[in-house]
C-alpha cells in the first residue's frame, strides 16, 4: 500500500478493542517500494519485534533487540487521534520512558488481529507499522 492509502485505511478503520497479549510487529518503512520489506525484515530481527500488552494495567512493554527482551513501557488507552481526531487507542511512552519520551503510537483495527499504527515522534507523524494478533 502506499502512504495514502495507509492513511486513508487508518481513517477508516474503528480504535477496536485494547489488544491483549503478544502482537508481532512489522515496521512499514517505505510502503510501496522495494526496500519497504527488507527494511522491515532487519528492523524485525534486529531492533523491535512487537509489543505486548496488559490491558488491566492499562501498559504494554516492547519486545526489543534480536531476543526479544520485554523493553520500553508504555501507557495505553483510548484518546482523540492527532492523525484525524477520531478515537485511537494511544501508545503513550510520555511518563514511561526515558528513552522514548518524545514518541506517541495509535493504533486501530484493521481486521480481527490486525492492528495498523501510526508512530509520532516529537508531535510529528513518522512512519506506520502493524501488529498481528493470534485469534
Amino acid at each position: 500500500m502506499s502512504h495514502d492509502e495507509l492513511d486513508e485505511l487508518f481513517r477508516a478503520s474503528p480504535a477496536g478493542p485494547i489488544p491483549m497479549g503478544e502482537g508481532e510487529g512489522t515496521v512499514i518503512f517505505a510502503p510501496d517500494t522495494p526496500v519497504s520489506d527488507v527494511a522491515a525484515k532487519l528492523v524485525h530481527l534486529i531492533a523491535w519485534k512487537g509489543k505486548v500488552f496488559d490491558p488491566a494495567r492499562g501498559e504494554l512493554r516492547n519486545e526489543i533487540g534480536p531476543t526479544g527482551a520485554h523493553a520500553v513501557r508504555a501507557k495505553v488507552y483510548y484518546a482523540e487521534s492527532w492523525f484525524d481526531q477520531k478515537q485511537a487507542i494511544i501508545l503513550d511512552y510520555s511518563k514511561t520512558s526515558l528513552l522514548a519520551h518524545w514518541i506517541r503510537d495509535e493504533i486501530r483495527l484493521v481486521v480481527p488481529g490486525l492492528y495498523l499504527g501510526i508512530v509520532f515522534w516529537d508531535g510529528h507523524k513518522i512512519l506506520n507499522f502493524a501488529l498481528h494478533f493470534r485469534v
